[in-house]
């Protein structure tokens, strides 16, 4: 019985970068044989192991043959005398495909194991498929294209690339399941640089069958008077890029990547260009939501955003009743934190376009500051004060509280009561600087 490391480890190790996680491959073993050294069984489909004292995964070296369309169609064929090699012969990528000795003290021992010309790969910085068995499993394009997010100096071999297209051509990406849709696409989202991963899947074909909303922001163009070099899905990817560049969390990115789907929809005689899209970037958003089961904490930042990063925007313009009205629309006073995130997402948006990298956003600071002043007035004392005998106290309580609200805020952004009061309830008359 040998254990080898396999995979990433490898791959990682020779790239000089720090070796995070650990898969291994046992060769020349029974399940038995692995019981009696204290292993404990967890895999369902094929004999995958913890050991007993760091509870890393230890998998027997298998072999597999496709019986149906999608993820799961798979049967797995494991025995003692399934070989290294035809272990790493089923796995994705050659840079992948790497092994290297385990010894008894969990040091990597010996020469590395590189069958499939791994090694020359990684230097050459280049992406490329194992073998004829990559297209049996449609997951692959997606951790291909997540691969590329966080490698972004490694390109797609052309032979690769060809073959996530007739794998798309052939349905194989329809019957990815949701969770695993949105796993991956959760994960790419968190690397250094998202913006190639749905850029990958949309060479490929993937792009418009896992996340067709996006898909169709592509080629349509900006306004012409903002930002007109780049088509809306370009802007969206320098977007979702500067907001991992920022290292926001995954609901900020999120929410980056979906805050402008309704510009796909905008009739050709809406001018100026996409004005109420962002009613309309909800409606799209919340059915991918659910088609993906994407979780509750990204898809309420997402519909946030998407409803109100046009007001977030023109802040500037507002007064304070406007900016109150805004609050208690995204429930800022009560989830303080979210909203912060909400204002991430919205300095991701206006600073993720050609030439305003690093240009001010005053408006975040502005809507912290108003905040902080709306949030101070004591509701309860407000309450106290009002007579107990008043039929309609629980309104004249929400009612003052906001007056409250208002006076705290002017104060804060030093306006005078009742000098400015720009529209912030969703219905811009004139489009937002977005």
């Amino acid at each position: 019985m040998k254990i080898y490391a396999v995979g990433g480890a490898i791959r990682d190790k020779l790239l000089g970068l720090p070796v995070q996680d650990r898969d291994y491959v046992v060769v020349g073993a029974t399940p038995e044989q692995m019981a009696a050294q204290g292993f404990r069984p967890v895999g369902k489909d094929f004999p995958v192991f913890l050991h007993p004292v760091t509870h890393e995964e230890y998998a027997l070296a298998r072999t597999e043959r496709k019986t149906a369309a999608g993820y799961h169609g798979f049967q797995f064929f494991y025995s003692p005398d399934v070989t290294l090699e035809e272990d790493l012969e089923r796995r994705d990528l050659t840079v992948n495909a790497m092994a290297q000795e385990v010894s008894p003290d969990g040091e990597l021992t010996g020469p590395i194991v590189d069958p499939f010309n791994g090694q020359a790969d990684l230097e050459a910085r280049v992406f490329r498929h194992v073998g004829d068995a990559f297209i049996e499993d449609p997951v692959r394009i997606l951790r291909v294209a997540r691969f590329a997010a966080r490698f972004a100096d490694f390109t797609l071999a052309p032979e690769t690339l060809e073959l996530i297209r007739t794998m798309v051509a052939a349905g194989e990406v329809d019957a990815l399941v949701p969770e695993r849709v949105w796993q991956e696409v959760s994960r790419g989202l968190m690397e250094k640089k998202p913006s190639r991963m749905f850029n990958l899947l949309r060479e490929g074909g993937a792009l418009a069958r896992v996340l067709p909303e996006i898909d169709a922001l592509y080629g349509v163009p900006q306004r012409a008077d903002y930002h007109p070099e780049v088509d809306t899905g370009v802007h969206v990817m320098m977007v979702v890029d500067y907001a991992a560049k920022r290292g926001y969390t995954l609901p900020v990115r999120f929410a980056a990547l979906t805050h402008d789907l309704g510009k796909a929809t905008t009739p050709d005689h809406v001018l100026p260009r996409h004005i109420g899209h962002e009613g309309r970037s909800v409606d799209l958003l919340k059915p991918l939501c659910d088609r993906l089961r994407v979780p509750n904490e990204c898809r309420d930042l997402a519909v946030l955003v998407a409803r109100e990063h046009g007001n977030i925007h023109r802040v500037m313009e507002m007064g304070a009743a406007a900016l109150v009205r805004l609050f208690e629309r995204s429930d800022a006073l009560r989830k303080p934190a979210r909203f912060a995130e909400a204002l991430q997402a919205c300095e991701a948006d206006a600073r993720g376009r050609l030439g305003f990298e690093t240009r001010d956003y005053p408006q975040a600071e502005r809507l912290r500051d108003a905040l902080t002043a709306a949030r101070g007035v004591d509701a309860g004392a407000i309450a106290g004060a009002l007579d107990d005998q008043r039929t309609d106290k629980p309104a004249a309580i929400k009612d003052a509280v906001h007056r409250a609200r208002v006076r705290a805020v002017a104060q804060a952004i030093g306006e005078k009561d009742g000098e400015k009061d720009a529209d912030a309830d969703g219905t811009q008359q004139r489009p937002p600087g977005n």
